[in-house]
Protein backbone atom coordinates (compact mmCIF):
# COMPACT_ATOMS: atom_id res chain seq x y z
CA UNK A 1 0.00 0.00 0.00
CA UNK A 2 1.52 3.24 -1.04
CA UNK A 3 1.36 5.62 2.06
CA UNK A 4 -0.44 9.13 2.64
CA UNK A 5 2.90 11.13 2.29
CA UNK A 6 3.93 9.35 -1.05
CA UNK A 7 0.84 10.05 -2.73
CA UNK A 8 0.99 13.87 -2.23
CA UNK A 9 4.20 13.17 -3.34
CA UNK A 10 2.95 11.42 -6.54
CA UNK A 11 -0.30 14.05 -6.44
CA UNK A 12 2.85 16.75 -6.99
CA UNK A 13 4.84 15.05 -9.58
CA UNK A 14 2.11 14.34 -11.79
CA UNK A 15 0.62 18.19 -11.32
CA UNK A 16 4.07 19.30 -12.26
CA UNK A 17 4.04 17.42 -15.63
CA UNK A 18 1.32 18.59 -16.31
CA UNK A 19 1.85 22.19 -15.43
CA UNK A 20 5.67 21.90 -17.59
CA UNK A 21 3.71 20.49 -20.84
CA UNK A 22 0.65 23.33 -19.67
CA UNK A 23 3.65 25.93 -20.43
CA UNK A 24 5.01 24.23 -23.49
CA UNK A 25 8.40 23.40 -21.83
CA UNK A 26 7.73 19.12 -22.26
CA UNK A 27 5.91 17.79 -25.27
CA UNK A 28 4.95 14.61 -25.98
CA UNK A 29 8.94 14.08 -25.01
CA UNK A 30 10.83 15.42 -21.94
CA UNK A 31 10.90 14.07 -18.11
CA UNK A 32 10.70 14.53 -14.31
CA UNK A 33 11.64 12.81 -11.70
CA UNK A 34 11.83 12.64 -8.07
CA UNK A 35 14.01 10.95 -5.55
CA UNK A 36 12.22 9.08 -2.92
CA UNK A 37 12.49 10.70 0.49
CA UNK A 38 12.11 7.42 2.71
CA UNK A 39 14.95 5.98 0.37
CA UNK A 40 17.49 8.40 -1.22
CA UNK A 41 18.96 5.58 -2.74
CA UNK A 42 16.22 5.32 -5.33
CA UNK A 43 13.58 8.22 -7.37
CA UNK A 44 10.58 7.50 -9.23
CA UNK A 45 9.54 8.89 -12.80
CA UNK A 46 6.79 8.35 -15.03
CA UNK A 47 6.61 4.85 -17.11
CA UNK A 48 7.33 5.79 -20.93
CA UNK A 49 4.42 7.67 -21.38
CA UNK A 50 3.59 11.43 -22.61
CA UNK A 51 4.02 13.96 -19.73
CA UNK A 52 0.62 14.77 -20.15
CA UNK A 53 -1.28 11.40 -19.92
CA UNK A 54 0.75 10.71 -16.33
CA UNK A 55 -2.75 10.47 -14.28
CA UNK A 56 -1.99 7.79 -11.23
CA UNK A 57 0.22 6.17 -8.96
CA UNK A 58 0.06 3.04 -11.50
CA UNK A 59 1.82 5.42 -14.11
CA UNK A 60 4.95 6.14 -12.16
CA UNK A 61 7.86 3.66 -11.70
CA UNK A 62 10.57 3.48 -8.81
CA UNK A 63 14.54 2.68 -9.40
CA UNK A 64 17.32 2.60 -8.33
CA UNK A 65 20.11 6.02 -8.14
CA UNK A 66 23.22 3.20 -8.42
CA UNK A 67 22.55 2.41 -11.97
CA UNK A 68 19.04 3.60 -13.52
CA UNK A 69 17.15 0.14 -12.81
CA UNK A 70 13.83 -0.62 -12.06
CA UNK A 71 13.13 -1.42 -8.23
CA UNK A 72 10.58 -4.20 -9.72
CA UNK A 73 11.85 -6.41 -12.26
CA UNK A 74 8.33 -6.40 -13.87
CA UNK A 75 8.14 -2.37 -14.17
CA UNK A 76 6.76 -1.06 -17.05
CA UNK A 77 8.84 0.35 -19.78
CA UNK A 78 10.95 3.18 -19.32
CA UNK A 79 12.68 6.12 -20.62
CA UNK A 80 16.03 5.46 -22.15
CA UNK A 81 17.39 8.73 -21.12
CA UNK A 82 16.59 7.83 -17.22
CA UNK A 83 20.08 8.20 -16.47
CA UNK A 84 20.07 11.92 -16.74
CA UNK A 85 18.16 11.52 -13.16
CA UNK A 86 20.12 9.20 -11.62
CA UNK A 87 23.81 10.34 -12.42
CA UNK A 88 22.53 13.82 -11.06
CA UNK A 89 21.41 12.41 -7.90
CA UNK A 90 24.51 10.21 -7.52
CA UNK A 91 26.56 13.68 -7.85
CA UNK A 92 24.28 15.60 -6.20
CA UNK A 93 23.24 14.25 -2.80
CA UNK A 94 20.84 17.81 -1.94
CA UNK A 95 19.11 17.11 -5.34
CA UNK A 96 15.43 16.13 -4.89
CA UNK A 97 14.41 16.63 -8.75
CA UNK A 98 15.39 16.84 -11.99
CA UNK A 99 13.57 17.70 -15.44
CA UNK A 100 14.85 17.49 -19.31
CA UNK A 101 13.14 19.29 -21.90
CA UNK A 102 13.36 19.98 -25.62
CA UNK A 103 12.39 23.72 -25.59
CA UNK A 104 12.29 24.87 -29.24
CA UNK A 105 13.19 28.49 -27.11
CA UNK A 106 16.29 27.13 -25.30
CA UNK A 107 17.88 24.68 -27.54
CA UNK A 108 19.23 27.73 -29.81
CA UNK A 109 21.79 28.28 -27.46
CA UNK A 110 23.14 25.29 -26.97
CA UNK A 111 24.40 25.19 -31.27
CA UNK A 112 24.97 28.63 -32.14
CA UNK A 113 27.82 29.75 -29.75
CA UNK A 114 26.00 32.91 -28.26
CA UNK A 115 25.78 32.15 -24.47
CA UNK A 116 21.95 31.68 -22.48
CA UNK A 117 22.85 34.79 -19.83
CA UNK A 118 20.28 35.92 -17.05
CA UNK A 119 18.25 38.45 -18.97
CA UNK A 120 15.19 39.00 -16.77
CA UNK A 121 15.21 39.30 -13.27
CA UNK A 122 12.78 36.01 -13.01
CA UNK A 123 16.02 33.89 -14.01
CA UNK A 124 18.21 34.93 -11.63
CA UNK A 125 19.15 31.16 -10.83
CA UNK A 126 20.79 31.02 -14.04
CA UNK A 127 23.90 32.87 -12.36
CA UNK A 128 26.85 34.17 -14.36
CA UNK A 129 27.42 30.81 -16.78
CA UNK A 130 25.19 28.23 -18.46
CA UNK A 131 27.09 25.25 -18.90
CA UNK A 132 26.53 23.63 -22.71
CA UNK A 133 27.18 19.40 -22.79
CA UNK A 134 28.83 18.01 -26.49
CA UNK A 135 27.68 14.48 -26.07
CA UNK A 136 29.82 13.94 -29.03
CA UNK A 137 32.77 14.85 -27.10
CA UNK A 138 31.97 11.51 -25.06
CA UNK A 139 31.49 8.56 -27.48
CA UNK A 140 33.14 6.15 -28.26
CA UNK A 141 34.06 3.81 -30.40
CA UNK A 142 30.69 2.24 -31.85
CA UNK A 143 28.41 4.24 -29.60
CA UNK A 144 24.89 5.35 -31.15
CA UNK A 145 25.33 8.98 -32.06
CA UNK A 146 22.05 9.58 -31.39
CA UNK A 147 22.54 12.63 -28.98
CA UNK A 148 20.80 10.69 -26.14
CA UNK A 149 21.93 10.09 -23.16
CA UNK A 150 21.35 6.41 -22.73
CA UNK A 151 23.82 4.84 -20.33
CA UNK A 152 25.70 5.87 -16.92
CA UNK A 153 28.68 6.94 -18.40
CA UNK A 154 26.88 9.67 -20.35
CA UNK A 155 24.81 10.53 -17.46
CA UNK A 156 27.66 10.83 -15.72
CA UNK A 157 29.50 13.04 -17.94
CA UNK A 158 26.43 15.12 -17.97
CA UNK A 159 25.89 15.20 -14.55
CA UNK A 160 29.77 16.47 -14.02
CA UNK A 161 28.90 19.94 -16.28
CA UNK A 162 26.90 21.09 -13.47
CA UNK A 163 30.26 21.55 -11.19
CA UNK A 164 32.18 24.58 -11.82
CA UNK A 165 34.84 21.92 -11.53
CA UNK A 166 35.08 18.42 -12.17
CA UNK A 167 35.18 16.41 -9.07
CA UNK A 168 33.87 13.74 -6.54
CA UNK A 169 30.01 14.01 -5.84
CA UNK A 170 28.92 16.88 -3.64
CA UNK A 171 25.62 18.07 -1.92
CA UNK A 172 24.96 20.75 -4.17
CA UNK A 173 25.39 21.93 -7.93
CA UNK A 174 27.23 24.75 -8.90
CA UNK A 175 25.04 25.47 -11.70
CA UNK A 176 21.30 24.59 -11.95
CA UNK A 177 20.60 24.20 -15.73
CA UNK A 178 22.78 23.16 -17.96
CA UNK A 179 21.82 22.76 -21.87
CA UNK A 180 22.93 19.74 -24.12
CA UNK A 181 24.22 20.79 -27.77
CA UNK A 182 21.16 20.46 -29.99
CA UNK A 183 18.85 18.27 -27.64
CA UNK A 184 17.58 20.77 -24.79
CA UNK A 185 18.48 21.14 -21.44
CA UNK A 186 18.03 19.65 -17.81
CA UNK A 187 17.54 21.80 -15.05
CA UNK A 188 17.71 19.88 -11.25
CA UNK A 189 16.83 21.47 -7.83
CA UNK A 190 15.70 20.48 -4.00
CA UNK A 191 11.92 20.87 -5.14
CA UNK A 192 9.56 19.71 -7.18
CA UNK A 193 8.21 23.30 -7.34
CA UNK A 194 11.45 24.75 -8.03
CA UNK A 195 12.47 22.90 -10.41
CA UNK A 196 9.37 23.52 -12.25
CA UNK A 197 9.85 27.56 -11.70
CA UNK A 198 13.34 27.58 -13.27
CA UNK A 199 12.36 25.38 -16.22
CA UNK A 200 9.80 27.14 -17.25
CA UNK A 201 11.67 30.32 -16.69
CA UNK A 202 14.81 28.98 -18.29
CA UNK A 203 12.32 28.94 -21.25
CA UNK A 204 10.96 32.53 -20.50
CA UNK A 205 14.48 33.80 -20.39
CA UNK A 206 15.37 32.18 -23.76
CA UNK A 207 12.44 33.62 -25.10
CA UNK A 208 13.08 37.34 -23.91
CA UNK A 209 17.24 37.09 -24.69
CA UNK A 210 16.20 35.91 -28.52
CA UNK A 211 13.53 39.35 -28.81
CA UNK A 212 16.31 41.16 -27.53
CA UNK A 213 19.10 40.34 -29.70
CA UNK A 214 16.72 40.21 -32.60
CA UNK A 215 15.86 43.71 -31.63
CA UNK A 216 19.32 45.04 -31.32
CA UNK A 217 20.37 43.21 -34.83
CA UNK A 218 17.24 44.93 -35.97
CA UNK A 219 18.97 48.33 -34.95
CA UNK A 220 22.42 48.63 -35.04
CA UNK A 221 22.87 46.20 -38.08
CA UNK A 222 26.48 46.27 -39.34
CA UNK A 223 27.20 48.69 -36.33
CA UNK A 224 26.99 46.38 -33.81
CA UNK A 225 30.18 45.96 -31.84
CA UNK A 226 31.64 44.29 -28.92
CA UNK A 227 30.94 46.80 -26.65
CA UNK A 228 27.13 46.33 -27.65
CA UNK A 229 26.14 43.66 -25.55
CA UNK A 230 22.48 43.59 -23.99
CA UNK A 231 22.36 44.54 -20.58
CA UNK A 232 22.27 41.20 -18.21
CA UNK A 233 22.36 40.82 -14.75
CA UNK A 234 25.00 41.32 -13.05
CA UNK A 235 26.49 38.49 -10.75
CA UNK A 236 24.81 39.80 -8.16
CA UNK A 237 22.03 41.10 -9.63
CA UNK A 238 21.09 37.16 -10.41
CA UNK A 239 22.32 35.94 -6.83
CA UNK A 240 19.88 38.61 -4.88
CA UNK A 241 17.03 38.04 -7.52
CA UNK A 242 16.80 34.43 -7.22
CA UNK A 243 17.08 34.90 -3.30
CA UNK A 244 14.14 36.92 -3.34
CA UNK A 245 11.83 34.77 -6.15
CA UNK A 246 12.91 31.43 -4.49
CA UNK A 247 10.78 32.39 -1.74
CA UNK A 248 7.49 33.13 -3.86
CA UNK A 249 7.34 29.81 -5.67
CA UNK A 250 4.29 28.91 -3.84
CA UNK A 251 2.37 31.41 -5.87
CA UNK A 252 3.15 30.61 -9.70
CA UNK A 253 2.71 27.08 -8.25
CA UNK A 254 -1.06 27.83 -7.49
CA UNK A 255 -1.67 29.37 -9.92
CA UNK A 256 -0.22 26.80 -12.92
CA UNK A 257 -1.80 23.64 -10.48
CA UNK A 258 -5.24 25.72 -10.77
CA UNK A 259 -4.78 26.09 -14.58
CA UNK A 260 -4.18 22.53 -14.85
CA UNK A 261 -7.02 21.12 -12.56
CA UNK A 262 -9.85 22.90 -15.04
CA UNK A 263 -8.11 21.86 -18.59
CA UNK A 264 -9.96 18.33 -19.17
CA UNK A 265 -6.84 17.43 -21.15
CA UNK A 266 -5.34 16.83 -17.24
CA UNK A 267 -6.00 14.03 -15.23
CA UNK A 268 -4.65 13.52 -12.00
CA UNK A 269 -6.60 10.95 -9.79
CA UNK A 270 -4.77 12.17 -6.68
CA UNK A 271 -6.15 15.78 -6.98
CA UNK A 272 -8.60 15.72 -3.59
Amino acid sequence: MVSANLNQLFATFINALHILHNNAVLDAYGHLSVRNPANPSTFFMSRNLAPALVSSPSDIVEYHVADASPVEPDAPNGFIERYIHSEIYKRFSDISTVVHSHSPAVIPYSISGVPLKASIHMAGFLGDKVPVFDISEYYRGNDTQDLLVSDVRLGAALAAQFSAESSEARNLPDYSVTLMRSHGFTACAASIEAVVVQAIYTQLNAQVQSEALAIQHAYLGAKASSEDELSYLTPQQARDSYATISGTAQRPWDLWVREVEVSPLYVNTLDP
